[in-house]
């Protein structure tokens, strides 16, 4: 690639060469080993990511210029990719953490915006925070519900950092236009369109053309086949597992009844890891080598007059052996204790080491108790919560601040529809807002249907291990530019 006189007139007085005795190129030189998975080092220390460096060299001649002189320049750069549940928090938007209680986060943040932070009591990062705009204290302009700063105080455990935190570029999704942009970015939850992608960099990040099974309902049925490897060609029968209702239970923060996909995860499990010669995922295991890991769901259904989809996973206190991915556009919940145990023991608290890797991608995710009962909650909801515990990433949008309501803070990322009053939640995972919702608009605090858990939050530490990153796992990208130097021509 050169400058053209497309981009600006000057351009056309200039001829540019590779050096290498091609006109009109550019020199690039990729460095082995590439893509290597490695520690990473400066603003990324204690991170993990794929490594790569190139090498650019440009030759420039003005030909109008009153000398024949070719000038030469070599840029070196760096380029990181960094899976995105590596962080504890990671905000594409404006990142808003307002507790009123003792919060302590343990793993990374970062925010492609403005870090607003308003406290109630104290905030404590244990990790690094970075930052592409400022960090400020107090709520954003306009809060209606935090009308000044409150009173408690933010520590930072990282040597050197303070309340301005490391300042860095946006990190963005490998996407040749728009990789930070909302709009842009909440298209890996749409399925692929009729005339497919004008943009395959999109494509390629969109977890329908990455999971494992594809399962459409419809006003027909429930459909299923697998992903995009052999362009859905092998049809399965996921009738064991999946059902779907209408009007199944009461969303109180949405005001609607939600047509509920169920996806028994318990059910799943068995058919997942069924390899046999027939039945149950064995067709899926020949076409992939190993069990099936992420499911893709999407309803095509006609949605009843004040209602909503939904989809559920439900029994989901232990995953397959090779963990799972939920991804829907829809907005998604999970009920009751979500992968706490595998086949050799029980986790508990903030010890992962009896989980499998697990995420859940939706327009929202809603977070129901082990104690939730849809018929409690046909048409209001406020039913008693107990102690519950999810181990997973989370990967939704949110309802942005405005003049008329506080989107929640990273404290109500996760959504609740209980009485959680004296009752935890312990969830250790990675939340990640890439978008605002566009289909659970309610906001938060619009009703009395809620009151927050105990939260006892951590990072999974699991995250940082490549082989343990919940399937499907996006990641971003940082270019690092080494300087510019002014090197001899080479002219052929």
């Amino acid at each position: 690639m050169i400058p053209t006189n497309v981009e600006n007139a000057a351009w056309g007085n200039y001829e540019f060469t590779d050096g290498q005795g091609h006109g009109s190129r550019t020199y690039v030189q990729f460095f082995p080993p590439g893509n290597t998975y490695t520690n990473l080092t400066s603003q990324f220390k204690g991170l993990s990511g794929w490594a790569s460096s190139y090498r650019v060299i440009s030759n420039a001649r003005q030909l109008d210029g009153p000398f024949n002189i070719t000038g030469g320049l070599l840029q070196e750069v760096d380029v990181a990719t960094i899976p995105l549940f590596q962080f504890a928090i990671f905000y594409n938007l404006e990142l808003e953490i307002c507790p009123a209680p003792n919060m302590t986060v343990t793993g990374r943040v970062h925010s492609n915006s403005d870090i607003y932070q308003n406290p109630g009591a104290t905030l404590t990062y244990q990790s690094a925070v970075t930052v592409a705009g400022d960090i400020k204290t107090g709520p954003v302009p306009g809060d209606p519900s935090h009308l000044g700063k409150d009173n408690g105080k933010v520590v930072y455990k990282t040597p050197g950092q303070d309340g301005t935190g490391t300042k860095i570029d946006q990190l963005t999704l490998p996407i040749s236009k728009g990789g930070s942009d909302p709009n842009t970015v909440y298209e890996i939850l749409n399925p692929t369109p009729p005339g497919g992608d004008t943009d395959a960099a999109v494509g390629v990040q969109r977890y329908y053309n990455k999971a494992d099974i594809i399962i459409k309902v419809t006003d027909s049925g429930i459909f299923a086949s697998s992903g995009a490897l052999n362009l859905a060609a092998t049809k399965v029968d996921v009738g064991s597992f999946v059902t779907a209702s209408t009007n199944k239970f009461y969303n109180g923060r949405e005001g609607k009844g939600v047509n509920v996909i169920d996806i028994d995860v318990s059910k799943f499990r068995t058919w997942a890891d069924n390899k046999s010669s027939s039945g149950g995922g064995s067709d899926l295991w020949t076409l992939y080598g190993r069990e099936p890991n992420s499911i893709y769901v999407i309803d095509q259904r006609k949605v009843p007059a004040g209602t909503e989809q939904g989809v559920r996973v439900v029994n989901g206190s232990q995953l397959p052996n090779g963990g799972l991915t939920v991804a829907t556009p829809d907005p998604i919940y999970v009920q009751g204790d979500f992968n706490t145990k595998d086949s050799t023991g029980t986790s508990s608290g903030s010890n992962t080491a009896h989980t499998k890797p697990a995420s859940l991608v939706a327009d929202a995710v809603t977070v129901l108790s082990n104690n939730w009962k849809d018929g409690d909650n046909a048409s209001k909801n406020y039913n008693a919560a107990t102690s519950t515990t999810v181990n997973a990433a989370f990967l939704a949008g949110i309802v942005k601040t405005t003049s008329s309501s506080y989107s929640g803070g990273v404290e109500n990322f996760p959504r609740f529809l209980e009485n959680w009053g004296g009752d935890t939640l312990t969830y250790n995972g990675s939340m990640v807002v890439m978008f605002p919702s566009r289909y659970a608009t309610g906001y938060w605090g619009s009703s009395s249907y809620y009151t927050p858990p105990n939260r006892a939050w951590a990072f999974d530490l699991n995250f940082l291990q490549l082989g343990k990153l919940p399937p499907c796992t996006p990641s971003v990208r940082k270019l690092k530019r080494g300087q510019w130097t002014t090197i001899a021509a080479a002219v052929p």
